[in-house]
């Protein structure tokens, strides 16, 4: 058994903090699914939990429909066949949305385009001018 989420080599989150709820799978899987409590809930309230505060903040900043307005993540999985399956796979994607909350996005600065280019452009422009020229009907003079 775990005793926590690995986030980073400084950031792990106790097993205590994440609520795990066995519940059925949806869809077919014939008698299997209607006995046996496969797919995972995962809870997992941020306010409440030991994260650093920048993770509590920029978690709860993110428009994720994962996280609800009350800063609680919920997250359920139901692919794998086998309950441990899905409880792994729910727990790979509660640090996969804490590490995307914290990955930086680099700013986006507008540049000039260059001279090479903007001639580039212009010449398109002028043979595509041209090129259109010649499809018009030749014009009578008389």
């Amino acid at each position: 058994m775990q005793t926590g989420l690995k986030i980073s080599a400084r950031v792990s989150i106790p097993m205590r903090e994440i609520h795990l709820q066995a519940v059925r799978s949806q869809g077919p899987g014939g008698q299997n699914v209607n006995k046996v409590s496969t797919a995972v809930h995962l809870f997992f309230d941020v306010r409440a939990s030991s994260l650093p505060e920048i993770y509590k903040q920029r978690l709860l900043e993110r428009k994720d429909r994962r996280i609800s307005p009350g800063g609680i993540v919920i997250i359920k999985s139901q692919e794998g066949r086998t309950h441990e399956t899905n409880r792994e796979k729910a727990l790979v994607r509660l640090k996969e949305l804490i590490m995307d909350a914290m990955m930086v996005q680099k700013i986006r600065r507008a540049t000039a385009p260059t001279k090479s280019s903007e001639e580039r452009r212009l010449k398109t422009k002028e043979n595509r001018s041209k090129t259109k020229k010649l499809r018009q009907r030749p014009r009578s003079d008389g």
